[in-house]
């Protein structure tokens, strides 16, 4: 690290020499390099950052002043409004993805109108902000060269199209393939995985297959692709194909295990409108801003948890319940509620350049109230996880805790035994306060009428 750069410099702010992110009192802010100073002023001179910012597609930002001034390398310090939480594409459900990438198109098109052009398409440029997708890397941009390759179009194939069409075209869970590929699908492996028929789709055929084999050709010492003169016309064009086939890209609506959970609810009436009262009080005891629902499945808690203004995380490990999720809140205009895909089990780890290119999931949730309803059932019992590690586990990633119990007799926990020998002696009220007692102080219990199922609020011990 260079003398005059800050020492809070962000682990993953380190690929792009025109700048880079780093904190200062808690606040994010961006550091914009003298290298950049040419590109940056014409952002700002043309009239393009004030369309997009204006428009809520990119990430509006105030500059700050004399914060470096005395480094000759920056050029300018800018304070970006802040974004809730940071999540990662693959976080995201098919949908999210999809509007991210066409969110890329969008801008890109903007740019070209203001002779600008993204020199980066990186999925992770993207963010999720009351409801909807935002570019937030701020130094995306450089001026537009006729004649010129789209510098990004590989990369958005990667981060966007490849995942999106293996998604849809054969399996919803191949977007955890951007788990392993942290920049991007290689555009030869999606082709391997494709069916045939995608050969007779022309846009996938043009940008997939077609790119693959000619990014072979360059790389055994044929003419590099980036040689090739592009008018400003074809480029216009790609990027009309690219929308068009990303829109023509949907997702197989068939039922999986949980996505239809509330459609076969496991309450009486009675008791389900118990439930959501209960639920309601007992967040608002609570007084805190941020909830992170656990197992939130379509959502559907996670909305109450909204109310008062509170910011939701509301996660679930079912890509289906996620998707539909997410769909309602753009339908409802739900701009507090950011539903992610995380499977409890194996949650997003440090990924990246020393494991610390990507924070993992975790260390990425400040901490607030977590709801876990409907949950400690299926981690202990399908997942065989003893009530002390649960209880660890909650402990170290919230302050206040709303949890459901559900006893043996129900016929949802019946259901998990069905299929497998019933090895849980100690799954029972007593161990689970036990359990919890050590690390937690039970503030309230409120016992759901007609199913023998118990809310609990606790909070952690100090």
């Amino acid at each position: 690290m260079k003398s005059d750069e800050p020492q809070n410099r962000h682990t993953a702010s380190f690929r792009d020499p025109s700048g880079f992110v780093f904190s200062k009192d808690g606040i994010i802010c961006r550091r914009i390099n003298r290298s950049y100073k040419d590109n940056y002023d014409f952002l700002i001179g043309s009239g393009l950052y004030d369309r997009l910012a204006g428009d809520g597609l990119l990430v509006a930002h105030k500059e700050v002043e004399n914060v470096d001034a005395e480094s000759g390398e920056a050029y300018k310090i800018i304070e970006p409004d802040p974004i809730p939480f940071i999540s990662y594409p693959y976080e995201w459900c098919f949908s999210q993805l999809k509007h991210a990438a066409l969110l890329t198109l969008k801008i890109q098109r903007l740019s070209m109108d203001a002779g600008m052009t993204l020199k980066d398409c990186s999925a992770y440029n993207v963010q999720f902000r009351r409801g909807k997708p935002v570019l937030i890397d701020t130094l995306s941009f450089e001026r537009y060269r006729d004649g010129k390759p789209w510098v990004g179009y590989s990369q958005f194939c990667r981060h966007f199209l490849a995942p999106l069409a293996l998604m849809s075209k054969k399996d919803v869970r191949l977007g955890n393939l951007l788990r392993i590929f942290i920049d991007g699908i290689p555009l030869d492996f999606a082709g391997g995985l494709l069916p045939w028929s995608t050969f007779l789709s022309f846009s996938i055929l043009s940008h997939v297959h077609m790119q693959a084999r000619a990014r072979k050709r360059a790389e055994s010492g044929e003419k590099e692709i980036s040689s090739y003169r592009l008018s400003k016309n074809g480029l216009l064009r790609i990027i009309e194909n690219l929308e068009s086939a990303i829109q023509g890209l949907c997702l197989e609506t068939k039922k999986t295990e949980w996505s239809n959970y509330y459609e076969d609810i496991h309450y009486s009436g009675e008791s389900f409108s118990f439930k959501k009262q209960a639920v309601s009080e007992l967040l608002d005891g609570t007084g805190t801003g941020m909830v992170l629902d656990l197992g939130s499945n379509t959502g559907f808690f996670s909305r109450i948890a909204g109310g008062n203004g509170r910011f939701v995380l509301s996660v679930d490990s079912d890509p289906l319940a996620v998707e539909k999720n997410y769909l309602e809140t753009n339908e409802k205009n739900e701009t507090n509620i950011l539903p992610l895909l995380l499977d409890l089990m194996n949650p997003s780890a440090g990924a990246g350049w020393n494991n610390d290119e990507r924070e993992s999931f975790f260390s990425r949730w400040k901490g607030g109230t977590v709801l876990a309803l409907a949950l400690l059932h299926h981690l202990a019992i399908t997942n065989n996880l003893p009530f002390d590690k649960i209880a660890d586990f909650l402990a170290g990633i919230c302050d206040r805790l709303i949890i459901e119990f559900v006893p043996k007799e129900d016929n949802m926990v019946k259901r998990l035994l069905a299929p497998r020998e019933d090895i849980f002696a100690c799954y029972d009220e007593g161990n689970f306060i036990d359990a919890f007692g050590r690390l937690f102080v039970i503030r309230e219990r409120r016992k759901i009428p007609g199913s023998g199922r118990e809310l609990f609020l606790m909070s952690k011990k100090t």
